[in-house]
C-alpha cells in the first residue's frame, strides 16, 4: 500500500511503515500527478480534496483527514468514487481548550480583570466548545452556550446568538458553511461588529471565514477598537496584515497543535485505515508521545489567576508565538505562516504536567489530576 501524507502530520512513519510505504508532502502544494500511484491519503485542512486534485488518482480507495472539520474534503465526491474517508473528531479540542485558556489568563492581565466576575459566550458548544466552556468554568467565569443547530434539534441550557454577542468575551467554535439558516461564513458580520461594546473581547480559534476580517479592521481603526485573539485568518495563508497591530493575540492557526492532539489525529486515521485494509492494530497512541520536558510543579497553595498563567505558560506560551507571527509578518516572507506551522516547537498539552501540592480544581483547568 502506497500512503501519501502531510508532511506536518506526525508519527505517520512510525505507524505505517510496516505495511505501508509512506511520502509526505507540503500539504498546501499537493498536485493531481502526486496522486497518481496512491492508495491512501491523509491530510489536514490546509488540503482542498476535490475533483481536480483526485482527477489522476486512479487508485487511490482511503482518504483522511486528521482534522475535526472536514470542510476542505468532497465527501460526496468520495462517496460517488467509493473511496473510503475517515477524519478525527475531537482530536484537537483538548489543546484548543488550553489554548483559550491561556488566552483568557493573558487577556485578564492585560485589562486588569478577575475573569471570575466576567461572562464568557461559547458559539458552537460541540466538542471543542464543550471544552473550552468547562475550562472557563474551572475559573469561575459564567459561561454562555450558543448553537442554534443543537438548540433548534432540542437541546436546552443555549442561549441566541444576540444574547451570546453581549458577553464579557465571546469565543467561536463553529465550522465553516456557507449555506442553510446557520450558516457560519460572515457569521461575525459588520453590523454585529458595529454593535460590539468597546470593552468586549473575541477569540477566534475555529475558522477564518467566520469572521469579516475587513469590517473588522475598520471598527478597529476607529475611536473604540475591541480586543481581539486571532488563530485563524480570513483567507489562509494569506494576513490582512493592516488588521495585525489591532489584535491583542496573533498566531498562525496553531490552537490544535498540541503533540497529543496531532498524535491523536493520525492515530485516528490508523486505526480507519486498519480497518479498511483489514489489518490488525499494531500499536497504541501512548506509545507514541515521548516523556514532556516538565512533568510536575510543586505548590504551596492553590494558584491564584496570577499564578495560573504563569503555570499555563510553561506549556502553552502565546507570548513567544504572537512574537514568532508578527516577526515572520514584517519579514514580508510569502511563506511565513506555512513556514511557521511546519517549524511550530513542540508543545505539550495541559494534561501533561502534574501540580503538587495546591491542587484543588487541577482538572477542571486542563491539568493532570
Amino acid at each position: 500500500m502506497k500512503v501519501l501524507a502531510d508532511e506536518n502530520m506526525p508519527f505517520v512513519r512510525e505507524l505505517f511503515a510496516g505495511w505501508a510505504e509512506v511520502i509526505t508532502r507540503p500539504g498546501r502544494a499537493l498536485s493531481p500527478g502526486e496522486l497518481r500511484d496512491v492508495d491512501a491519503l491523509l491530510v489536514r485542512s490546509i488540503t482542498r480534496v476535490d475533483q481536480p486534485l483526485l482527477s489522476e488518482a486512479s487508485r487511490l480507495g482511503f482518504v483522511g483527514t486528521a482534522t475535526i472539520g472536514c470542510d476542505h474534503i468532497d465527501t460526496g465526491l468520495l462517496a460517488r468514487r467509493g473511496i473510503a474517508f475517515a477524519s478525527a473528531p475531537g482530536c484537537n479540542k483538548v489543546a484548543v481548550g488550553d489554548y483559550v485558556l491561556a488566552a483568557l489568563l493573558r487577556v485578564a492581565a492585560h485589562k486588569g480583570w478577575q475573569l471570575a466576575d466576567k461572562t464568557l459566550a461559547v458559539i458552537g458548544a460541540g466538542n471543542t466548545g464543550s471544552e473550552v466552556a468547562g475550562r472557563a468554568e474551572g475559573l469561575g467565569m459564567t459561561v454562555l452556550r450558543c448553537d442554534p443547530p443543537r438548540a433548534e434539534a432540542g437541546a436546552v441550557g443555549l442561549v441566541d446568538i444576540e444574547r451570546a454577542l453581549t458577553a464579557d468575551i465571546i469565543s467561536f467554535h463553529v465550522p465553516i458553511t456557507h449555506q442553510g439558516a446557520h450558516a457560519t461564513h460572515h457569521l461575525l458580520n459588520r453590523e454585529r461588529i458595529d454593535r460590539l461594546d468597546e470593552n468586549q473581547v473575541l477569540i477566534n480559534a475555529c475558522r477564518g471565514d467566520v469572521w469579516n476580517n475587513q469590517a473588522l479592521l475598520a471598527r478597529q481603526q476607529g475611536a473604540w477598537p475591541l480586543t481581539l485573539v486571532m488563530d485563524v485568518w480570513e483567507h489562509e495563508p494569506a494576513v490582512l496584515a493592516e488588521l495585525v497591530p489591532h489584535v491583542l493575540i496573533a498566531t498562525p492557526h496553531i490552537a490544535g497543535y498540541s503533540l497529543e492532539g496531532k498524535a491523536r489525529g493520525t492515530f485516528a486515521l490508523y486505526r480507519a485505515l486498519c480497518r479498511h485494509a483489514g489489518r490488525p492494530e499494531q500499536h497504541t497512541l501512548d506509545e507514541l508521545l515521548p516523556a514532556p520536558a516538565v512533568s510536575s510543579v510543586m505548590l504551596n497553595e492553590a494558584p491564584d489567576q496570577a499564578l495560573l498563567e504563569r503555570l499555563v505558560r510553561l506549556v502553552v506560551d502565546l507570548e513567544r508565538d504572537d512574537r514568532h507571527f508578527r516577526c515572520g509578518l514584517a519579514s514580508g516572507e510569502p511563506g511565513f505562516f506555512d513556514r511557521l506551522r511546519k517549524e511550530y516547537p513542540e508543545r505539550r498539552e495541559l494534561g501533561s504536567l502534574q501540580w503538587c501540592g495546591g491542587r484543588a480544581g487541577a482538572a477542571a483547568l486542563g491539568f493532570k489530576a
